[in-house]
């Protein structure tokens, strides 16, 4: 092979990978958000199907059929046009990528990407995924998504090129190369912030050799309480919100600790019956509030068509009130219900949160909502794909207010997966005081780690806080099984061995509320990076620090987007009043634009 062919293969092989590759954010991002957050009628564009993707830079264009590819996808048989395009280890990537189904029909995917989340992704991604006329793609991918999830192969990337309505898909690269590069730097970034914190575990390790005792120990495994669940219900007429909380009792006379699970965007009450279980046998009071607004119902109806968004910009006020409500009906049932009372200690409440549910947990600690911060990173979102965010700005459509959404009774909180870097900001999670422990996954796609939770926890500045880090885990690692999920997570999407990421939210769990919680100070000694490594296992190997600084963040992480808003300083603080929430809140409508 001449110096000449040898280039235009390597070409060829590098517009491959940009297309249908590994380096195919755009993919990536939209099976993730149709998994995340589904969000009326059913369109019907009439459609050939498209027979190539074309690629174009410059004067330059590539070409590969889309027959090449359906041939490889089904017999596994590459012809010549395929070959020049990729070696043996990206065909085999691409073979399960094309095949791929996301169970979902054509009414579920109609009705989120008629949502102006779904719609702000389309344009994104109609930027450089174009018509044959080079014109945006916004209207042809709708129609593909649609027409695939109607048809009855399915919702799977070969079905929607097929469905494309235009005789060629044609790729702006340099469009494409743009967004790629960002998704390469965010990568890269990350892989260098996980690097500093593993180096840092071990660093920590080291300083506190394990102990037999601690080597020992496996609080994965369950207590010794029995337990019963009851399950309540509750009428916040002040906000007209009725909605159903499982309580997990331990059967014993003596006043228990509350933890309080708030699940995420999308699931509901058994999403963490898990968690729940194993806290109660370890002797702790366990409440599971339903969130109305955004739960595995409130996703059914919008698949229904009886609702027209993925959440209302309130639940950002609503959630955390849920729990400050529920809370307050357990302080009555306490004093009026012989179930309950002499049964709970209302001193000592913690509460543990999932993705929109790490934002609840971490709102009752002291967080407030930082408009600043949301109006300094939202007017770029004509430039992301970045899901987390697109929830994040809807609270820009909450009235300007001074929510007061934090509760003092709360002592401790462990956010897993959450969102926080532009609702909360700098100078939101700085205000926490109370002991913190953020989880984060390194393939998180939907709520990036670096730039949802490693960085935010450098803006903590309260003395007792904990960044763990789940190698390879995924927005949906630790979600427990649900046989009520509006949707079904593909098990790829889901990420390797779940089991194991949920029992390790077992074990650091019990000895976090127990330190922080219950008051049992000799719990303080499993909150380490020496008992982390001793229950690490693969493929999902944990890392914990307590220490991991800005400065030392910035030294290795450059060029991040939406740098932050530094916080008040003492003075500005010691002067801001603090508001209570009014009863009525201003309305806000249904449909919105960013």
């Amino acid at each position: 092979m001449n110096s000449s062919t040898s280039k235009t293969v390597t070409a060829k092989r590098r517009l491959f990978t940009y297309l249908v590759g590994k380096q195919s954010i755009w993919l990536q991002v939209t099976l993730g958000a149709l998994n995340t957050c589904l969000v009326p009628a059913l369109t019907i564009y009439p459609a050939s199907g498209a027979e190539r993707i074309q690629a174009s830079y410059g004067l330059f264009e590539r070409s590969i059929p889309i027959s090449s590819l359906e041939t490889y996808a089904k017999t596994g048989k590459v012809d010549n046009k395929l070959a020049a395009y990729a070696n043996s280890q990206e065909l085999k990537h691409l073979r399960r990528i094309l095949l791929t189904r996301i169970p979902l029909n054509a009414v579920e995917v109609s009705q989120f990407l008629y949502t102006p989340i779904g719609e702000r992704l389309l344009k994104r991604l109609g930027e450089f995924i174009q018509t044959q006329s080079h014109i945006s793609g916004f209207y042809a991918i709708r129609a593909a998504l649609i027409l695939a999830a109607a048809d009855p192969q399915g919702l799977t990337l070969l079905n929607v090129l097929q469905k494309f309505p235009s005789n060629a898909i044609s790729i702006s690269v340099s469009r494409s190369l743009k967004i790629t590069q960002e998704f390469e730097n965010l990568v890269n970034q990350t892989e260098k912030a996980i690097a500093l914190i593993k180096e840092q575990s071990t660093l920590e390790a080291s300083n506190t050799p394990v102990t037999s005792e601690l080597s020992k120990s496996n609080w994965q495994q369950p207590g010794s309480f029995s337990w019963q669940k009851q399950t309540i219900q509750l009428n916040d007429q002040s906000r007209n919100r009725r909605f159903l909380a499982d309580i997990y009792l331990p059967q014993t006379s003596d006043p228990r600790p509350i933890i309080v699970i708030s699940y995420g965007l999308g699931s509901d009450l058994k999403s963490f019956a898990y968690l729940a279980r194993h806290l109660a046998s370890y002797g702790f009071v366990v409440a599971v509030p339903q969130h109305p607004g955004s739960n595995a119902q409130q996703l059914q109806a919008l698949l229904s068509g009886t609702a027209d968004q993925v959440t209302s910009p309130r639940e950002f006020i609503d959630r955390p009130l849920d729990v400050k409500y529920l809370l307050d009906e357990l302080t009555r049932l306490s004093k009026s219900n012989p179930a309950f009372m002499g049964r709970l200690n209302l001193q000592q409440i913690g509460v543990i949160g999932q993705s929109y549910g790490g934002y609840t947990a971490l709102a009752l600690a002291g967080a407030p909502i930082n408009f600043q911060q949301l109006e300094k990173n939202c007017p770029a979102l004509k430039d992301t794909l970045d899901v987390s965010q697109l929830l994040q700005c809807l609270a820009l459509h909450l009235p300007r207010a001074p929510y007061n959404l934090r509760d003092r009774r709360v002592k401790a909180v462990i956010a897993i997966n959450p969102v926080d870097r532009s609702i909360m900001g700098q100078a939101g999670l700085s205000q926490i005081k109370i002991p913190v422990m953020i989880v984060t996954g390194s393939a998180d796609i939907i709520a990036p780690a670096l730039l949802e939770q490693i960085r935010p926890f450098t803006w903590l500045i309260t003395p007792n806080k904990y960044l763990v880090l789940i190698d390879g885990g995924t927005h949906f690692s630790t979600i427990g099984e649900s046989p009520d999920a509006a949707v079904p997570i593909p098990t790829n999407v889901i990420g390797p061995d779940p089991a194991l990421a949920r029992s390790y939210i077992k074990a650091l769990s019990i000895p976090f509320f127990q330190t922080y919680v219950a008051d049992q100070p000799n719990y303080h000694r499993y909150l380490s990076a020496d008992y982390v490594n001793g229950i690490s296992r693969e493929p999902l190997p944990l890392s914990l620090v307590t220490s991991l600084t800005s400065t030392e963040l910035k030294q290795i992480v450059k060029s991040l987007p939406n740098a932050e808003i530094s916080p008040p300083d003492r003075e500005q603080l010691a002067s801001t009043k603090k508001f209570a929430l009014p009863s009525k809140v201003d309305p806000i409508p249904n449909l919105y634009k960013f």
